[in-house]
């Protein structure tokens, strides 16, 4: 299983909107790449039509989405056939997936990513998240039991918080949300901590020398 600032496993896989070539088709953007249990079942439809509705939320972020599954591609066309015509769920309805779903019928992907978790099933992977950042960097793993559904909103919200640290270099707290203040790297010499301590800034408040935030410079 790769780790978070591993390379991203690369493969090549059939998938609902052709053959893809992955990370060589994603340079430049941000990746989300899950996994569902199976094509047909209640938890996954939810998902996917929580995916589906975001999907343009995620492309205005640089941020494009994969699915996978140990089904075919032919049960995955069905299915997302069944819920563009068929399922409405809290206000979603027609809703068409446009975002790829790999056929992994030979496990190699999910193997790859360590999706399978045999005290669970050796036939269905796990509900796996990979956030990879465009240099196809691992920069975020989760993972959740089978009978319980993703937070999307999370999943965005740890998108954004990425590439804030990738743009400013700084970290966020706990239940940060977009517009809250960020904090700013602690000082690694006893010079910076004196001068860190010694210099007003607006914006910025320090809690102790190691605790120091400022306000979101988008906010």
């Amino acid at each position: 299983m790769p780790l978070i600032g591993d390379d991203a496993p690369s493969f090549t896989a059939v998938t609902t909107q052709g053959m893809i070539n992955f990370p060589e088709d994603y340079k430049g953007k941000w990746v989300i790449l899950f996994s569902h249990p199976a094509d047909f079942t209640p938890v996954c439809t939810t998902e996917f039509m929580t995916f589906a509705s975001m999907q343009e939320e995620f492309r205005e972020m640089n941020t494009e989405l994969i699915g996978l599954s140990i089904d075919s591609v032919f049960s995955h066309i069905a299915w997302l056939r069944r819920i563009e015509e068929k399922i409405e769920y809290k206000g979603m309805k027609n809703l068409e997936v446009k975002f790829p779903v790999i056929e992994d019928l030979k496990m190699e992907v999910a193997k790859k990513y360590g999706m399978l978790q045999p005290k669970t099933s050796t036939t269905q992977a796990v509900r796996a998240v990979f956030i990879i950042d465009p240099e196809a960097k691992i920069r975020t793993i989760l993972y959740y039991p089978q009978s319980t559904g993703r937070n999307m909103q999370e999943i965005k919200r740890i998108v954004i918080a990425l590439q804030k640290n990738s743009a400013e270099k700084v970290a966020t707290p706990a239940n940060w949300q977009p517009g809250d203040d960020v904090i700013i790297p602690p000082p690694n010499s006893m010079e910076a901590v004196k001068e860190r301590l010694g210099t007003e800034e607006e914006g910025k408040c320090c809690l102790d020398w190691f605790l120091c935030l400022k306000k979101d410079s988008k906010k």
